[in-house]
């Protein structure tokens, strides 16, 4: 037990590093393993006791309203089934255990819980909830909402199933404290994984709704559910729109980690059947902000006269993110893409050099690598930390993992790109496909080489068209097909496709979430994100490696490691990237001074500046 002067020491050392406590039992607290904050490793960035983030402006007015887009449509307000086309408001109207900042990596603070602890091997977590933490309806939040939520959430999404798979088991240890027991230790990111659950109300999602009916999680909804959070519910137009309205009374409004942010009295989102559409409709000031993903809208369709005249401003934004891995997904559920000969064969067809030249306007580079743009990123051949982690896997592993560095294959010009088809053509070949008298490749059984390219975004037509003139010189029989957003979704649920395009993010501290993205036992559970279909023990023990990782160090290694056991199986056609955000909105906000590093953080922490709103021809 601490002693009186230990305990002045530690309350007087918190008050110098960010802030005092409030009082002796909130430093008893800080001090008794409890903590105000998780990092996965290192030391958290802001102190016991800090007034707010850095890059936030406390000062930051009250009101307006930001508009906001999605392409698509909806269907439900439940955003927690598997079931539906559900729009998103998570982070909006319900609130998590714990919550990010957006300048550090790896982090949580207290949100709905004002402390957590766990013990040194992370087998358990506790969480101990603010008293003044409330729903919407003034109803207290309690440890019973908290495990409701995670034993209900895993039933009705397979994706939380899976995300919560190692936590067995939660219980009420105090009146204020939840603890979840894990099914294995020394997983150091279970605590922060679980700090991300959103917290349900128990009482309302088992009682009745307007019609007399019980509720359902796992059903679609338009009823609005009770939340939270910042923001409420205010009114919906099913599948086209969508209004949140601040709540006056929220209860975590004062909080550190929400000073000077939820600025805006409203926040609408619009929907709209594609991008093309979107676009018109930003020009037509339908909305307000949007984030450009096509380079070629970027470079020829912002010279409109709102942007002339500086009503809208066009902005590249550099954040410190890793790029993670955008590529062309390929089924290996597929029996004709199990070999690994024919998917790098697929690669070595890919012109990105004239691309990014015709129709990128030379805005991207070639990503390399499932963890670019950042330290984690495969590079040379392995030092002698990966080898330590890959030489017990290799006899499981490609040989070109311990020997070469993966690069890309290049065009640019004719020379290379018969040189890159005919080795496309070489691999085909020793896979068992060979071009016949017609030019079509077949197999041994006379089975065509076909692929099916699934859309959702007519953007990308115009980049799968010249990809698929280029596996047609192979032999190889194309099809695009672009489907609505409601037919795309479920049939990357249920992994129903050739080769999508797929998008992995990474943090810069990953972990579990590379089982949901290549491991084993998510390869055949709908609506995971292992698209590829990946089944692979050297994979799945590597994805180990990086979960329990004892340092930084450690986990950089291992994560190379897994890059390169990744790439040289030849899982996906990579894309490209760039190391920016592409951002352009209307000229009616203030934002702070501060750029966080991990995020634009719009709407979160601009707001309504009505001097410049007043000043804007729409």
């Amino acid at each position: 037990m601490l002693d009186r002067r230990t305990l002045l020491q530690l309350t007087v050392a918190a008050g110098a590093a960010g802030g005092p406590f409030a009082n002796f039992e909130r430093a008893l607290a800080q001090t008794a393993d409890w903590r105000h904050g998780l990092s996965l490793f290192g030391d958290l960035k802001y102190p016991a006791g800090f007034e707010k983030f850095a890059y936030v402006n406390v000062d930051a007015p009250k009101g307006g309203r930001a508009r906001l887009f999605s392409v698509g449509t909806f269907d439900s307000l439940n955003p927690f089934t598997f079931k539906g086309n559900a729009t998103g408001l998570i982070g909006q109207t319900v609130d998590t255990l714990m919550t990010s900042s957006l300048d550090e990596a790896s982090s949580e603070y207290g949100l709905i819980a004002e402390a957590v602890k766990m013990p040194e091997d992370f087998s358990s977590v506790t969480f101990k909830l603010r008293a003044e933490a409330r729903f919407h309806d003034g109803s207290p939040i309690t440890p019973e909402d908290v495990i409701w939520s995670m034993i209900e959430l895993k039933k009705a999404h397979p994706r939380y199933n899976f995300y919560y798979n190692n936590v067995v088991s939660g219980e009420k240890t105090a009146d204020r404290e939840v603890t979840f027991r894990f099914s294995e230790s020394g997983n150091r990111e279970l605590p922060q994984i679980v700090g991300q659950l959103p917290v349900l109300s128990k009482a309302w999602w088992t009682g009745k709704n307007d019609k007399g009916e019980t509720r359902d999680l796992t059903a679609t909804t338009l009823e609005a559910p009770l939340g939270n959070g910042a923001y409420k519910v205010a009114s919906v137009k099913p599948g086209r729109s969508i209004t949140l309205k601040r709540a006056d009374d929220y209860w975590g409004k004062d909080l550190p980690v929400n000073r000077g942010q939820n600025n805006f009295e409203e926040i609408f989102t619009a929907y709209y059947r594609d991008n093309t559409v979107a676009l018109e409709a930003f020009k037509g000031d339908e909305y307000d902000f949007r984030a450009e993903n096509s380079s070629k809208n970027w470079a020829t369709a912002y010279d409109f006269p709102a942007v002339q005249r500086g009503d809208v401003i066009k902005e590249e934004i550099t954040l410190k993110n890793s790029q993670g891995m955008q590529s062309f997904a390929i089924n290996t559920r597929r029996e004709k893409f199990t070999d690994a000969r024919v998917r790098q064969a697929l690669n070595l067809a890919f012109d990105f050099e004239w691309a990014n030249e015709n129709l990128f306007f030379g805005q991207y580079v070639r990503t390399n690598s499932f963890f670019s743009n950042s330290e984690l990123a495969a590079t040379g051949t392995p030092d002698d930390a990966e080898l330590a982690i890959l030489d017990p896997l290799k006899d499981k592993l490609p040989p070109e993992v311990f020997t070469t560095e993966y690069t890309n294959p290049v065009y640019g010009s004719q020379k290379n790109k018969r040189k890159n088809l005919r080795a496309a053509a070489k691999l085909l070949n020793e896979a068992g496909w060979k071009v016949d008298g017609e030019r079509i490749l077949r197999n041994a059984g006379g089975d065509v080489f076909s692929i099916e390219f699934l859309l959702v975004s007519p953007l990308f037509e115009r980049i799968v068209l010249p990809y698929a003139q280029q596996l047609n010189l192979l032999g190889i029989q194309t099809k695009v097909r672009t489907v609505d957003d409601s037919q795309y979704t479920r049939r990357i649920q249920t992994f129903e496709f050739d080769i999508v395009v797929g998008s992995w993010g990474q943090s810069l501290s990953p972990g579990n979430e590379q089982r949901d993205f290549w491991g084993s036992a998510s390869a055949d559970r709908d609506g995971s994100r292992n698209l590829v279909g990946i089944k692979d023990e050297a994979i799945d023990q590597l994805i180990d490696k990086v979960i329990f990782a004892k340092d930084r160090a450690e986990l950089v290694a291992a994560t190379k490691a897994l890059d390169r056991a990744l790439l040289w199986n030849h899982f996906v056609v990579p894309m490209w990237h760039i190391p920016y955000q592409r951002v352009a909105y209307w000229n009616r906000f203030g934002k702070p001074d501060v750029q966080p590093e991990h995020s634009v953080g719009f709407p979160a922490i601009w707001w309504f500046d009505e001097a410049r709103a007043a000043k804007v021809k729409s």
